[in-house]
C-alpha cells in the first residue's frame, strides 16, 4: 500500500507545476449583485452638530435680521442598515427669536423689554425648545455613483420628526422677565410643539473614522407662536444652517457577494500552442507512470516464509525514502523521521536501521557509500530528536529491498526501521 501512494505522489508532482503554471480563477466581490448587510453591532455612528436657526413666523420681519438668528444644536446616534439607508435618533435644542405685535400677550415668549420695534408697533419674542428627534437618511451619493468606502463626499438627505417641550420666561406682562419656565405663558397650548424637518447633510471625509458636516435643514415647526385660537398660523416655516462632526464605531464598510471570475485568454497562438505542448507532454508522463504502477501491482514481491507460513521478518515500523544519488533527508521524509521518533520515545524497545540503495544506477563503491550515508543520516536525526543512540544499530544491505525491477528503482533508495 506504500508503494501505491508513493507512485501517486510521483503523478501528481508532475500534474502540479503544469496546472499552477496557468491562469487561476479568482473570487472577488461583484457590487452589481447588491451588497450584504452587515452585523447589527456595524455602522453605528455618533453626531453632533451645532449653528444657527432663523425663525419665519407672522410678524418675524419686523425684527432685526440678526436678531432673528438663533443658536441650534443637535446630538445623535445612529445606525446606517445598508449603504443607502439609515436612521439616526437623539437630542435637539432650538433659540427661537422673532417679533409679535404689542399688547399681543398671549404670543410665544412675549418681551417689551428692552428694546421695541417699529416705534413700540411691534416687541420681540424669544423661547427654547428642548426636543427628542428622529431621522430617516438616504445616501445620495452611493444611490447615484455607486457605494465606495471612504468616499471624500457625500451627500445624505434625511427626513423626520421632533418633538418639543417649551421653556419661555415667566413673569407678570408685559416684562415676562423671570426665570425660564417650562409650559409658556402659563398656556397649556403652548407646553409642547411637534416639527417636521427635511435637509441634505453634506459630509466631508477626515480620516476613516470622522466626517465633518455641513447641515442644510428646514422645519416647518406646529406652533401657535402669536398665540392659541387667534386665527394665526399654526405651522412655521424654521430655516437652519449646522456645522459638525460624525464619528463612526466599529466596522463602518460593507461587502458585496463574491462571484468566480475566470482568466481572460492572454497568450498569443505561439504560446497557446507551447501550453497545449506541455500539457499533452504531462498527459504522455502520466499515461507512463500509470503503466508502472500498473505492472509493479501486478508483480509479486519475493517473500521468505517459515514453514507455518508466517513471513519471516516484521513489517517495518517506517521507511525513509532519498532522491537519487543523496544521503539527506528532505521534504516530507523529514516529517516522518520526526513521526517515527515521537513513536521511539514512547516505546521501550531497540531498534534496527538498514541503509539501501538501488542497484540498477551506480557502481558498487557509489551504491555503498550511499548506504552507509543514508543509514547514517537517519540515526542523527532520530538523535536529534531526542532517541538515545544506544538503542540504534546500524547496518546496510547491498541487495534489493523491493525486487521490482529497474522501473521501480526509486523505492529501494531508502532506509528502514524495524523493532528488534
Amino acid at each position: 500500500m506504500k508503494k501505491i501512494a508513493f507512485l501517486a505522489v510521483l503523478c501528481i508532482s508532475y500534474v502540479i507545476p503544469t496546472l499552477t503554471s496557468a491562469q487561476e480563477v479568482v473570487y472577488v466581490e461583484d457590487p452589481s449583485q447588491g451588497y450584504l448587510f452587515n452585523r447589527m453591532r456595524d455602522n453605528w455612528f455618533i453626531q453632533a452638530d451645532g449653528g444657527v436657526g432663523l425663525m419665519m413666523s407672522a410678524y418675524d420681519k419686523h425684527e432685526h435680521f440678526g436678531h432673528r438668528l438663533g443658536a441650534k444644536t443637535d446630538l445623535f446616534i445612529g445606525k446606517w442598515f445598508s449603504p443607502l439607508i439609515g436612521l439616526r435618533g437623539g437630542f435637539d435644542y432650538e433659540q427661537i427669536k422673532g417679533a409679535t405685535w404689542t399688547g399681543n400677550y398671549a404670543a410665544l415668549g412675549y418681551r417689551n423689554w428692552p428694546r421695541v420695534l417699529d416705534g413700540g408697533a411691534y416687541v420681540p419674542q424669544h423661547f427654547n425648545n428642548f426636543g427628542l428627534v428622529g431621522d430617516v437618511m438616504f445616501n445620495v451619493s452611493n444611490w447615484l455613483v455607486g457605494y465606495k468606502p471612504y468616499r471624500f463626499y457625500n451627500a445624505i438627505f434625511y427626513v423626520g420628526m421632533t418633538v418639543n417641550w417649551v421653556y419661555c420666561r415667566s413673569g407678570d406682562r408685559p416684562v415676562s422677565d423671570g426665570p425660564w419656565k417650562y409650559g409658556a405663558n402659563d398656556d397649556p397650548d403652548h407646553s409642547r410643539n411637534y416639527s417636521m424637518q427635511a435637509g441634505l447633510l453634506n459630509s466631508f471625509a477626515i480620516t476613516k473614522k470622522l466626517d465633518f458636516n455641513v447641515d442644510i435643514r428646514f422645519d416647518l415647526m406646529q406652533e401657535h407662536t402669536d398665540g392659541a385660537g387667534m386665527g394665526y398660523r399654526t405651522w412655521n416655516e424654521y430655516p437652519g444652517l449646522l456645522l459638525g462632526l460624525t464619528y463612526k464605531l466599529g466596522r463602518s464598510e460593507w461587502n458585496a457577494p463574491v462571484q468566480a471570475q475566470c482568466p481572460e485568454w492572454k497568450y498569443t497562438d505561439d504560446e497557446g500552442d507551447a501550453i497545449i505542448a506541455s500539457l499533452n507532454d504531462a498527459n504522455r508522463k502520466i499515461a507512463d507512470l500509470e503503466d508502472q504502477l500498473r505492472k509493479c501491482l501486478e508483480k509479486k514481491p519475493n517473500a521468505t516464509l517459515l514453514e507455518n507460513g508466517v513471513p519471516a521478518a516484521e513489517a517495518p515500523l517506517a521507511t525513509v525514502y532519498f532522491p537519487i544519488n543523496r544521503t539527506e533527508v528532505l521534504g516530507v521524509q523529514r516529517s516522518v523521521v520526526n513521526a517515527v521518533a515521537e513513536v521511539m520515545k514512547n516505546e521501550n524497545r531497540d531498534y534496527l536501521l538498514t541503509g539501501w540503495a538501488d542497484n540498477y544506477t551506480g557502481n558498487d563503491a557509489i551504491n555503498v557509500r550511499l548506504r552507509k550515508g543514508r543509514v547514517a543520516t537517519v540515526k542523527q536525526e532520530l538523535i536529534k530528536k531526542g532517541v538515545a543512540e544506544s538503542r540504534l544499530e546500524t547496518q546496510i544491505n547491498n541487495g534489493e529491498l523491493t525486487n521490482y525491477g529497474p522501473q521501480c528503482a526509486s523505492l529501494d533508495r531508502a532506509v528502514t526501521i524495524h523493532r528488534k
